[in-house]
């Protein structure tokens, strides 16, 4: 298999991207998720952020008020993101190796999201 016969982030990354401000309920962003299907949600700030349906499960373990804390509280900074070229295996393998399920697409900006979904559907 040659390069161009390759399947890249680009090929099968979910777009448009599902946003979330950092100054909403906890319970806004599940809302958010069930609605749209979708387990993770950047959340634009700097550093890098995603709020997932993890850390909102955790939060709701926890006992925590989801009605009144905000995503900041319980986004995760510092994500890991790829970029739309990167090959589906790089990704399978960046996966494993940090115990992520999400990846957000960044080229220059955000462009979409990757998910453990997306690349288990594209080796099976």
């Amino acid at each position: 298999m040659n390069s161009t016969d390759r399947v890249t982030v680009a090929d099968v990354m979910s777009t448009p991207l599902e946003t979330v401000s950092k100054d909403a309920t906890v319970r806004e962003a599940a809302r958010r998720m069930r609605e749209d299907g979708i387990n993770a949600l950047v959340v634009l700030t700097t550093p890098r952020a995603i709020v997932s349906s993890t850390d909102v499960l955790d939060a709701v373990a926890e006992g925590r008020d989801v009605s009144e804390l905000t995503v900041a509280d319980v986004m995760t900074t510092d994500v890991e993101t790829v970029t739309p070229d990167l090959y589906m295996e790089e990704v399978a393998q960046m996966m494993t190796t940090y115990g992520i399920k999400h990846l957000p697409v960044v080229d220059d900006d955000y462009v979409g999201m990757i998910s453990s979904t997306d690349v288990t559907a594209y080796l099976s």
